[in-house]
């Protein structure tokens, strides 16, 4: 349809390497891919019709003759930037393609320019019904055949006289659709690997957000965890007593506690709250809270235990629960009366015998029932006996083979070290935990308090 002669083959392998080199700057202007976010303005809209007008321009001087008649990508421009742009730069690159193609004659020349502006502007209309995002690989494709197509069909329609028209067309058809095919896969290619690009941007900046988000979280869970958390342990007479808690990277809600108690009584508590994070954390300031209240006046354990339960359950909306290890240790009579609500029983070293006792009583997790029974137990502690009070992050800690420390474990270690001051055991056997797990992640805080018994004060 364009009069201009070159050797076919090596011509055409030299302009689909143009439509390469053109299609890749072209999707990779900041306009475009503004384009492809959804992000129209005048600005972007009015350059990319610019571009793809030019280039629209380039496919008309850049044709190739094959079997005799000239194949050319002029509509290539138009198509390509409304499926990518809507219908202002489909258009807009239409009328620039066309309008150049008016300019150089020829009786075909008013209906081919009158084709390249219509189906700039067709293809802007599939973006805007396709929800504005571009068709994809084989919808571009597809189209600009139907496209191609439509051209012909406008030149038979229009173009005078009509037997050169049909001569026309019936040569150049095939060689104009497959060519404008061509060019059309190969800036659908580059266009839907740019949408993957961006996507693929746009998921890791989001992962990189929340993973930040995350840290944050984490950081203000253990802020708050350590900020209530007593800064020094009592001292008592007659007892050593010393704690450590370990916060994991996955921040949960343990926490311990000395409460004074009038009667010369201290009240000792270790708790975990269930889930991880910034809730469990403010779940744990409301478990503390209520146990310090309801440690007021002169209560027993199980009265402690049972007040602190319903004050919890009362809040307890979010389905979480709390473990806890409540005990009033009498400095005078030596005697410590506990309570135990779903918590690992703390473990009794007798320092005369050896022998060994868990501390449990009948009991269920504070904030699952708001009337649970209490049950309380007493022992009396002589010169040497050791109790060490734990959460699950000291026994469930795990190595690398996937094994757990166990109460095993840690009963050993404290038989082994009960000679230890209370505070050099605490660090016993947190490094012995540590070092067990050593390489693998600590999902749960490691929280200790031990208790010793001395001589009468």
């Amino acid at each position: 349809m364009d009069p201009i002669v070159s050797p076919p083959l090596l011509l055409l392998i030299e302009k689909i390497c143009v439509i390469v080199v053109a299609a890749y700057l072209i999707t990779r202007t900041e306009s475009f891919t503004e384009l492809i976010e959804g992000r129209l303005t005048r600005k972007n809209q009015a350059a990319m019709a610019l571009i793809f007008g030019a280039f629209s321009i380039f496919g008309t001087v850049s044709g190739v003759e094959v079997a005799g008649v000239v194949a050319n990508v002029r509509d290539l421009g138009p198509v390509m930037g409304g499926l990518v742009g809507g219908p202002v730069v489909g258009l807009g690159a239409g009328l620039i393609g066309g309008g150049y193609r008016l300019l150089q004659g020829g009786f075909t020349g008013p209906a081919c320019s009158l084709a390249t502006v219509l189906v700039g502007s067709l293809a802007g209309l599939v973006y805007l019904a396709n929800r504005r995002r571009f068709v994809g690989v084989g919808g571009a494709v597809v189209l600009t055949a139907l496209f191609e197509a439509l051209h012909m069909l406008t030149v038979l329609l229009l173009a005078e006289p009509r037997p050169e028209a049909v001569t026309v067309v019936r040569a150049a058809a095939a060689p104009m659709i497959v060519s404008n095919a061509v060019g059309a896969l190969i800036f659908a290619l580059m266009t839907t690997n740019l949408i993957r690009e961006r996507e693929t941007a746009k998921e890791r900046d989001e992962y990189l957000i929340e993973l930040e988000r995350r840290r944050l979280e984490l950081e203000i869970a253990r802020k708050i965890q350590e900020s209530f958390l007593p800064e020094t342990v009592p001292a008592l007479r007659g007892f050593e007593v010393a704690a450590i808690s370990r916060p994991a990277e996955e921040v949960g809600g343990d926490f311990y506690d000395f409460v004074p108690t009038p009667g010369g009584r201290m009240g000792i508590a270790i708790a975990d709250v269930s889930g991880k994070g910034v809730p469990a954390a403010l779940f744990m300031v409301l478990s503390r809270a209520m146990v310090r209240a309801s440690a007021s006046g002169e209560p027993t354990a199980g009265e402690v235990a049972r007040r602190a339960n319903e004050l919890i359950s009362a809040d307890a909306n979010s389905g979480m629960f709390v473990t806890l290890f409540f005990a009033l240790l009498d400095e005078e009579a030596r005697t410590l009366r506990y309570v135990n609500a779903g918590h690992n029983p703390p473990l009794l070293l007798r320092g005369g015998t050896g022998e060994v006792a868990l501390l449990k009583t009948r009991g269920i997790a504070m904030g699952v029932l708001e009337e649970a029974e209490m049950e309380e137990g007493e022992v009396e502690l002589s010169e040497g006996d050791v109790v060490v009070l734990y959460t699950d992050g000291v026994t469930e800690a795990t190595d690398a083979a996937g094994e757990q420390f166990g109460v095993e474990r840690l009963l050993l270690l404290a038989k082994e070290h009960r000679s230890l001051p209370a505070a050099a055991l605490v660090e016993e056997i947190a490094g012995a935990v540590l070092a067990f797990s050593e390489g693998e992640p600590q999902f749960d805080d490691i929280t200790l308090v031990v208790l010793k018994g001395g001589r009468r004060g």
